[in-house]
């Protein structure tokens, strides 16, 4: 553990190479916008969510100020507000994206304390997450994206850049805390976690959190990681503690914990009475208020007391003006809440690779025809090398895509052809997965994880959430396109465990789009798409139709792609529309020999092809949906709805859906075989239909 070394000259001379006067202001400015809300904007329900940053804000001052690469990316929480001004945001913006106004972070669309800041011109800080945690893995990402370009692609200028997280003693208990720090130790990430520990999490104390309450004493035997720990309102002891952090990660480039403590001076929020604290407890709490602490460390010694309290009035003085442009500013249109869900033309101002000028290569969707039929995974594979030797900001990972190839041999050879930087293994850890993949497309790489199985996803559900939401949240200033490949479904067997599809679970959540091809020519087409598109995507590989010999096909070339949103037509005929996807199209096709109809292969579930659908229903007058996954809610319910609402009239029978009935899927061949929907019983549903 990194102890200071202070003689006793030095404990009270402040650091020349700090602006100190600056951090009076700001710690002045952090004050004053607090107060601000606590006795007029949250009274007057201009405010409702009121996160008081007092008695931490020193500490983020002085981090914030350290933050100086031109790649330099922080990412917090809720209480981060005087780390976002030590880092340029005008406090206009601070207070009307809590007021909700148009403009400033997300334009009304979150609260205002989760912060986002793109900088082109100096550090960033990545989009914040309301959930506890979710701010580690990102940063993780990041962190590895500047060591990526740095050390693979031998860009200089990133080669000292560093990613910074914030969280609280609370947040060390998180998933995303363990995942990020065994990514960032186990790679050497140029990653700073800091931990400001006031000593509760709301309500709950710190010992609840980590044995003793100290994660910084807890972690001090951990391999590769380097500590420091001291205490956060001791303006020389913060003040050297961050130097002495910062300077550690951006020279050494290997990641380090900065634990300081702090006290929170308020409740947890507005509303929060902290009765739960006994009064003596408050008392140490104020006892230990930076504030006047750096008010003596200051003056005389740096500033007089008039200066000291100009600066005060200064700070002041820019809250109320903030204030004053806060509350002119207007909220947003409502239908404008509808906008930036996806990419819609209007470029994002950081993430991806599309904001620096990338130009995707010309495309095609009519395929080559030509040369041998090759399997789904083959196709994938061909198609990720292809994409992968053209574009050096393509990286790959997951559990078990080295070595091995992936358990479904997808990546077979991959890793020995382009290197362990862009196609390595992950630690067990979905989380951590998704998280690190959100981090390196904030940083403009182009991540293709992959979760090994569907029910696998499960444990990264937050990060999946928090990233499709972010272009949308952000109000497009931030996005993070990635592509998730997700094999999943039933194969020679099933189980609860590795068989699952719910595919429908992804379209719920906004701002994903989901890929379900049937067939390797499909794969190879929406596969391009994804990887050169400007959104997140769900890849959904089906395990029954990797290998299987109807789903083979010429390799399309390499310039084939397909669009999003856009069915295939695989049989035409008038008696009857069939509307299904993955690895029931072939199953529905054999069902279908020997009757008229049309066959629609949707190929992706967001956006769907509602158009083709409607227009089939219009001519057949009669609709059957097949899917693998559960009736209850499962997307064949949408597609109903939709018909439904838009071709009653021009329905003979009703709308029909054939699926698994809502159970697991089952282990035993003889019960699975049973559950999935057959071509004996796809057969005779449509027998039903056109009876009646």
């Amino acid at each position: 553990m990194a102890q200071l070394a202070f003689k006793s000259h030095e404990r009270n001379s402040p650091d020349d190479r700090i602006d100190w006067r600056k951090v009076a202001y700001l710690v002045h400015l952090s004050r004053a916008l607090d107060e601000m809300e606590e006795k007029r904007l949250v009274p007057e329900k201009k405010v409702l969510y009121q996160f008081s940053a007092r008695g931490h804000d020193m500490a983020q001052i002085l981090l914030g100020m350290q933050l100086t690469g031109l790649h330099d990316a922080t990412c917090g929480y809720y209480r981060s507000r005087p780390l976002l001004l030590s880092l340029g945001v005008d406090p206009a913006d601070a207070l009307g994206s809590a007021m909700g106004r148009a403009g400033g972070y997300s334009d009304g669309r979150d609260i205002g304390v989760v912060f986002n800041y793109p900088n082109h011109a100096g550090a960033s800080a990545l989009p914040m997450c309301g959930g506890v945690g979710a701010q580690y893995t990102p940063t993780a990402g990041w962190a590895q994206a500047m060591k990526y370009y740095a050390t693979t692609l031998g860009r200089e200028e990133y080669a000292r850049d560093i990613g910074v997280v914030l969280g609280g003693d609370g947040s060390v208990a998180s998933n995303g805390f363990w995942a990020a720090l065994t990514a960032a130790t186990t790679q050497a990430l140029p990653m700073l976690f800091y931990i400001e520990d006031n000593g509760f999490g709301i309500s709950v104390p710190s010992t609840a959190q980590t044995p003793g309450g100290n994660i910084a004493a807890n972690l001090a035997s951990w391999k590769n990681l380097a500590i420091f720990d001291g205490d956060g309102c001791n303006p020389a002891e913060a003040a050297r503690l961050v130097q002495d952090a910062v300077s550690f990660v951006r020279d050494e480039r290997k990641p380090a914990l900065l634990r300081l403590t702090v006290p929170r001076l308020e409740g947890h929020s507005f509303q929060d009475t902290q009765t739960y604290k006994s009064e003596e407890t408050v008392k140490r709490e104020w006892e230990r208020d930076p504030l006047p602490r750096l008010k003596d460390f200051l003056v005389p010694a740096v500033m007089t007391m008039r200066e000291w309290d100009a600066c005060e009035s200064e700070a002041r003085d820019i809250a109320e003006n903030a204030r004053a442009q806060a509350e002119n500013r207007p909220v947003a249109a409502p239908s404008s809440v509808t906008r930036h869900v996806f990419f819609d033309g209007d470029m994002q101002t950081m993430g991806g690779q599309h904001p620096s000028g990338y130009e995707p290569p010309a495309t095609t969707d009519v395929p080559e025809t030509s040369g041998p039929r090759i399997n789904m995974v083959t196709a994938i594979r061909r198609t990720l090398e292809h994409e992968m030797t053209i574009n050096e900001r393509v990286v790959m990972f997951g559990e078990d895509i080295g070595p091995k190839g992936g358990v479904h041999a997808v990546t077979l050879g991959m890793q020995e052809k382009f290197g362990s930087e862009r196609v390595f293994d992950t630690s067990l850890s979905e989380e951590g997965i998704i998280g690190r993949a959100v981090g390196m497309a904030l940083a403009g790489l182009v991540p293709i994880p992959e979760i090994q199985f569907r029910k696998y996803a499960e444990p990264a559900t937050e990060q999946l959430n928090d990233c499709g939401t972010i272009r949308w949240r952000t109000n497009n200033r931030f996005a993070a396109p990635i592509v998730v490949r997700m094999p999943g479904g039933f194969f020679k067997c099933g189980d609860p465990w590795h068989s699952q599809t719910n595919e429908v679970a992804f379209v719920h959540q906004p701002g994903w789009k989901v890929a379900v091809p049937s067939n390797a020519e499909d794969a190879v087409g929406l596969l391009r798409t994804s990887i050169r598109g400007n959104d997140p995507v769900i890849f959904f590989e089906h395990r029954a139709m990797l290998d299987h010999a109807w789903a083979r096909r010429p390799y399309p070339g390499d310039d084939f792609a397909l669009p999003f949103g856009k069915a295939k037509l695989t049989r035409t005929g008038s008696a009857i529309t069939i509307v299904t996807w993955g690895a029931m199209v072939q199953r529905c096709e054999e069902a279908a020999e020997g009757i008229s109809a049309d066959i629609l292969d949707l190929r992706t579930l967001m956006p769907w092809d509602q158009e083709a659908v409607l227009a089939s229903v219009a001519k057949t007058h009669r609709c059957l949906i097949v899917h693998e996954d559960l009736e209850a809610a499962g997307f064949g319910a949408e597609i109903a709805a939709i018909i439904a609402d838009k071709a009653f009239t021009d329905l003979d029978a009703p709308v029909s859906r054939l699926t698994m009935p809502d159970i697991p899927s089952p282990h035993n061949p003889v019960l699975l075989d049973w559950a999935v929907p057959s071509s004996e019983r796809i057969a005779k549903r449509i027998a039903e239909i056109l009876e009646f």
